[in-house]
């Protein structure tokens, strides 16, 4: 891989760095290639458990679209960004480490990840409409966040801080810049502790839930769990540890 997206790996986790900090980290085709690459090198990779995304630099996270190269190209659609439960699908959860700016495409790729951890500068926007551009991944936000708060920051374009973005359960936690990384490992670490199906079946959840109504939601959960997670080697594994006292091997099967 080129430099515009760096691959690093810390024990169980990858870490996945844009790393433009000259243009803010903003939205290339490189980036979108080289983005959809690391995912792709994550997934695959069986020992790895978690991913945690961040920008190179203490200025950005990321910027949005590349707007400079898009006004030269002329790009009216432009070519799609490897969006996490949309258009690219893993099974193992990825954690949003934000440093700074958050804006358009930035704020997407927050979105995107399973949880998201803050620094005390971190600034999140949904800036499209003050460029003309559009937003359909923002469908999922409904979901996410109260319908009123969502329609102010589409709207408005209005850009909002780490607090606020905590206030409205956007963001997991904010802490000061130079406990990002620390503080997102820490949480990375946590979770590769954990079982890794049912850590994967915490994802398909968050999923059905917003495909499906409650009814069939619990219906196609129960089987999930039968299938994926109660009759596999870690169902046994995991009370068996418990017994013995002492941490549990997982297998992943």
């Amino acid at each position: 891989m080129s430099s515009e997206v760096l691959y690093e790996v810390r024990d169980k986790v990858a870490i996945i760095t844009i790393n433009r900090p000259e243009r803010r980290n903003a939205i290339s085709l490189a980036v979108r290639e080289q983005l959809r690459e690391a995912f792709r090198r994550f997934d695959a990779d069986s020992s790895l458990r978690v991913a945690i995304l961040t920008g190179a630099g203490d200025k950005a996270f990321c910027a949005g679209m590349d707007l400079k190269e898009a006004a030269e190209l002329e790009l009216k659609i432009t070519p799609p960004l490897p969006v996490l439960g949309d258009n690219f699908r893993i099974s193992k959860p990825v954690i949003a480490a934000v440093n700074g700016h958050a804006y358009a495409g930035g704020w997407l790729l927050a979105q995107m990840c399973d949880l998201c951890i803050a620094s005390e500068t971190a600034r999140f926007g949904i800036t499209e409409a003050k460029v003309g551009r559009g937003f359909a991944w923002a469908v999922p936000l409904f979901d996410m966040l109260p319908q009123r708060i969502v329609v102010e920051l589409l709207m408005t374009g209005r850009v909002i801080d780490a607090r606020r973005a905590m206030e409205i359960g956007f963001v997991n936690s904010v802490v000061p810049p130079a406990d990002l990384l620390p503080e997102a490992l820490r949480l990375a670490n946590e979770i590769a502790a954990n079982a890794p199906l049912t850590v994967a079946a915490v994802k398909e959840l968050v999923q059905i839930s917003g495909d499906m109504g409650r009814t069939a939601g619990l219906k196609f959960a129960r089987q999930m769990f039968d299938d994926k997670v109660y009759c596999s080697e870690d169902a046994i594994e995991g009370p068996r540890a418990f017994k013995e006292k002492r941490p549990p091997v997982w297998k992943g099967r």
